[in-house]
């Protein structure tokens, strides 16, 4: 059997599986030899703590190695209950044993025998105490005591000793046919363990550290793979030469600002000017919270590329968002004799096609659109800088589309999504990043409050004092329509009820993601004009909309969004000169909710608040990741891993700088991208 077809043979077939139970191990995601070895367990149990009796702690787990001393005594205090107890001594004290409707235990304890007790304590005075313990011989020991355990996730049907039988067997089956895939050199560099060693030590260690060892390596492979299988799927070169531009003079365009720049404008802005001034072309990536200003630091490096002598593209997801840069930008630098224009989907065609041939001749410097800017007749004289804004909404694909209409021309991308470093670092391997970290002293932070539905009439009764004050209000729902197997506030349903009850002569819009393009242009600019006092919508106004007359933004449901989520559309709101508000209905009871909730409601930074949710949720659950179509990690935990990450950018760097993917010593690490590439990554390569 080659070694493809012992990896890839059912565990059906493996001692002690048979059909029912691979059925079960299916639902873990276990199918194969190879799920089974890579099916890493989340903690261990450690049964090699053995401690005399008196000195064992209340509330403690550890081994007792001690003799049965007394009959096993059995009761009944009802039908259905049985009660079994035992006492035990080690000659240092005695110890009471208890088990629960466990009727096998008289047969399996022998007065008079040393048997290993492994579990809680229960410590009241003097009077010790284990129930239920896992029991073994002393003389026999070492299978469930006196060893570290791993412990597995479940799925209902499977116990733990199902588990580490499949993985034990598993790990029979593949011993000495795991490839080593990490060149010699990069073990050494980095101080990683062996494969073999790995694979045996993550599942059972021999020590805690040892333990530790193998997850180093294995997390270090991971996180190899999905950075390499990054780069290779987005073909990025960061080493392409670019427009060197020379150094402006950007006095006459700051003179026209009514503020001053931010510090963190200021530094944002030197990264830039330092990678268009140098001869490599700059593939940069701004991030900064709502209302940071990353927008002025973007027309800041469109003036230098102008006064280059060259056009500059600023690409953005909705048509509502290019005219209002589009306004903001013209006005500004149509005294500076640098023309504007503005390209969308609803540019009339007579008037697309002039813009366009401008373009073309060289006549507009700077081109302001959507999705229109990659159509194949748009064509530049001289593009030098490319901007798309809300990075996530565009794919690799698209950027590398408008960068193909010029000869290299410089990139900068740009979201108000505050990424937590350690997924920026993952997601954004291949650009440098800025971070606008300051907002400017105007900015007013947004009272924020988490509700529960006993509130919900105050609050209907908050929105028309707003709207009495001439604001207006969003109410955002996670789902457009009712759903029978979830139990959350829909945007057509409430907003239904409440245009018929509890707002009841208020103007109530209506938007959502099924509708048609022209349709929810039509209700967002209706809300922009202040035509409507309400707007019901679900997450498609997360992005890049300013009415600075919505004061109030209320969410239902808060606990089935991310926090980071939250934090986009709490963003919404408090743009204007009006102190605004943010309402967060919790429907859920959980902890893990309130905790959640919590941050909200103490903090508007959204870096601060990215990183919780990367603590509290895992990586997979975070905004922006799922849409990237990022393989699951198995092992590597974006959040605690992130000194390994770091060792693996380097590792990136060294990797791709020297060419190694092509060398005969990195043969096997190649193979292994190979197979990676073709099972992982085929959603990335296609954006």
């Amino acid at each position: 059997m080659n070694r493809d077809a012992i990896f890839d043979q059912p565990v059906r077939y493996i001692k002690g599986v048979g059909e029912a139970r691979a059925r079960l191990f299916s639902k873990l995601g276990i199918r194969t030899v190879c799920d089974a070895v890579n099916y890493f367990p989340r903690e261990y149990e450690d049964r090699t703590k053995v401690k005399k009796i008196t000195e064992v702690m209340d509330g403690e787990e550890c081994g007792v190695c001690a003799r049965l001393i007394s009959d096993i005594a059995e009761t009944r205090p009802r039908g259905n209950l049985l009660i079994t107890k035992a006492l035990v001594s080690d000659g240092t004290a005695f110890m009471s044993l208890t088990w629960f409707n466990q009727g096998y235990i008289r047969n399996t304890l022998q007065k008079g025998v040393d048997y290993i007790f492994f579990g809680k304590i229960k410590r009241t005075g003097m009077r010790i105490e284990m129930n239920s313990p896992v029991i073994e011989k002393a003389d026999q020991s070492g299978k469930n005591t006196g060893r570290i355990l791993p412990v597995y996730s479940l799925t209902r049907g499977l116990t733990q000793t199902h588990l580490r039988n499949l993985v034990e067997n598993s790990l029979k089956i593949v011993r000495d046919k795991l490839e080593e895939s990490l060149p010699d050199d990069l073990r050494k560099k980095y101080k990683l363990s062996q494969v073999q060693f790995a694979y045996e030590e993550i599942h059972f260690p021999k020590s805690l550290s040892n333990m530790e060892t193998a997850r180093r390596r294995l997390v270090f492979e991971e996180l190899l793979m999905l950075q390499l299988g990054l780069i290779r799927s987005k073909g990025v070169n960061t080493q392409l030469k670019g427009i060197k531009f020379n150094p402006v003079d950007m006095g006459p365009l700051l003179e026209k600002l009514p503020f001053s720049l931010t510090n963190a404008q200021k530094k944002v802005f030197e990264e830039i000017r330092d990678d268009m001034t140098s001869s490599r072309r700059m593939n940069r990536l701004i991030q900064g919270d709502v209302g940071s200003g990353k927008t002025i630091v973007a027309v800041m490096a469109l003036y230098m590329a102008v006064k280059n002598g060259c056009q500059g593209a600023f690409m953005v997801p909705t048509e509502i968002l290019a005219e209002q840069h589009y306004k903001s930008v013209a006005s500004l630098f149509e005294s500076l004799d640098i023309k504007v224009s503005l390209l969308t989907g609803s540019t009339k065609k007579k008037e697309k096609g002039k813009i366009k041939q401008l373009l073309k001749e060289g006549k507009v410097d700077i081109v302001i659109g959507t999705h229109a800017i990659l159509e194949d007749d748009t064509e530049f004289d001289r593009l030098g800088l490319v901007i798309t804004d809300e990075q996530h909404r565009f794919g690799v694909r698209q950027r590398a589309k408008i960068s193909a209409k010029g000869e290299n021309p410089h990139l900068l991308v740009m979201t108000a999504t505050p990424i937590p470093r350690t997924l920026t670092l993952v997601l954004y391997g291949d650009l440098d990043v800025s971070v606008i970290d300051e907002l400017p002293p105007n900015r007013k932070p947004i009272d924020t409050y988490a509700v529960d539905e006993s509130y919900r009439q105050r609050i209907y009764n908050f929105i028309r004092k707003n709207v009495a004050q001439g604001r207006q209000a969003y109410i955002v729902c996670p789902l457009v329509e009712d759903s029978e197997e979830i139990s959350a506030e829909s945007a057509e349903g409430l907003a239904e009820r409440i245009r018929d009850k509890e707002l009841k002569g208020l103007r109530v819009g209506l938007i959502h993601g099924k509708m048609k393009a022209a349709d929810k242009e039509a209700v967002m600019r209706a809300f922009v004009r202040g035509e409507l006092d309400v707007l019901v919508s679900t997450t498609v106004i997360e992005v890049g909309v300013n009415v600075p007359n919505a004061t109030l933004m209320v969410i239902e449901n808060a606990e089935r969004f991310g926090l980071a989520q939250l934090h986009q559309l709490r963003g919404r709101v408090g743009r204007g000169e009006h102190k605004s508000y943010c309402i967060l209905f919790n429907q859920s009871s959980s902890e893990l909710s309130r905790q959640r909730m919590e941050i909200m409601t103490k903090t508007n930074d959204g870096f601060v608040i990215s990183e919780k949710d990367l603590e509290l949720r895992g990586p997979g659950d975070v905004f922006g990741v799922r849409q990237h179509g990022l393989p699951e990690m198995r092992i590597a935990n974006l959040y605690r891993d992130i000194d390994i990450l770091k060792e693996v950018q380097s590792a990136v760097k060294y990797i791709m700088n020297n060419n190694l993917l092509g060398d005969e010593r990195y043969k096997s690490l190649t193979d292994r991208l190979d197979r990676v590439m073709n099972e992982k990554f085929r959603e990335i390569a296609m954006n």
